[in-house]
């Protein structure tokens, strides 16, 4: 008797930009309540899922990444994506053996969530497999436990990432209107930073954590701008823009990565509309008028010479615009 073939699917893990992100708070245990666009790209790791039937729940996981591509990304147990099948299966309660590839294109980390996009692309994956077996709360249940990033991948209908406004730790997410498709000039900056050690630098930047917050626990930090600025038109104004891509953990990243500031002030030289960082950092973002501009940006001889100083890496992308945009 055959067996009976396994279930395949290969889904886009996108990578993401965040368009400004605020820290607006602290909580008792020391996680911080952000406010933060997170806007997905067109640049994405290719994740392929294959699920055999089996008595009982195992994973394998093999990863490749890109030459050059910057972070050590474990083909282990330890890998996001990997921890997002084993808890798929124990919520669900299933049996199975799921194999795991990963393309990575992505850097990790470098503040474009990459490992958390590779484990929502998996959780999606795994729901199609089984449709129903986890309903939509229990799905965001999962991905929140694996990281504060996971679930505005999995998307605020499960089907995948769209433009959204982020709060608390990351799980509060609202498709988010009126976000343009923009051109961007990605350049990770230098060493792989860890995202606990940009928070904790920020902590002792801040001088405690009770500095966030004013009386009562009102935020004193301003919060994040709405989706479309007043008399904007079609395109986000340079002047938005900056006002915008404000990201409170840059000081902080700095810090801890001097090479941030130099790609900053190259991003400027060459043109760019608005600089920013992507979350903890280090992969810095220049947003420019089209997608030439921004390939031309790459290849002055200012940001390859930094590029390779770093032994980093530099990519264009663009971001992918809400939906009505599109």
């Amino acid at each position: 008797m055959s067996r009976p073939s396994p279930h395949v699917a290969v889904i886009a893990a996108p990578a993401k930009v965040n368009l400004g992100l605020r820290i607006v708070g602290t909580r008792p245990d020391g996680y911080h309540d952000l406010d933060s666009l997170f806007v997905p790209l067109d640049l994405a790791d290719r994740v392929e899922i294959e699920v055999f039937e089996a008595r009982g729940p195992s994973v394998e996981i093999e990863v490749e990444p890109a030459p050059g591509l910057p972070g050590d990304v474990p083909a282990d147990g330890r890998n996001l994506a990997a921890r997002a099948a084993e808890a798929f299966l124990a919520r669900a309660g299933l049996g199975a053996r799921v194999r795991l590839r990963l393309a990575k294109r992505i850097p990790s980390p470098g503040g474009l969530g990459g490992g958390s996009s590779d484990a929502a692309a998996v959780l999606r994956g795994l729901a199609g497999w089984r449709p129903g077996r986890l309903d939509a709360a229990a799905l965001a249940d999962v991905a929140l436990s694996l990281g504060a990033d996971v679930p505005f991948f999995l998307g605020p209908d499960g089907a995948g990432p769209v433009p959204a406004r982020v709060r608390g730790v990351g799980e509060r997410v609202e498709a988010w209107p009126g976000v343009p498709a923009l051109a961007l000039a990605l350049v990770h900056a230098g060493p792989p930073l860890e995202t606990a050690r940009v928070y904790a630098e920020f902590d002792a930047l801040a001088g405690s954590a009770a500095a966030l917050t004013g009386p009562g626990g009102a935020p004193t930090m301003p919060p994040l701008p709405g989706p479309t600025p007043p008399e904007a038109g079609p395109e986000w104004s340079a002047e938005w823009l900056t006002q915008l891509v404000a990201n409170d953990l840059e000081p902080a990243a700095r810090r801890l990565c001097p090479e941030i500031a130099g790609v900053r002030e190259a991003l400027v030289a060459s043109g760019a509309l608005a600089v920013g960082l992507s979350g903890s950092g280090p992969t810095v973002f220049g947003i420019f008028r089209d997608a030439p501009a921004a390939s031309e940006a790459l290849e002055g001889s200012a940001l390859r010479r930094l590029v390779s100083a770093a032994s980093g890496w530099a990519s264009a992308a663009k971001t992918v615009a809400s939906p009505e945009r599109a």
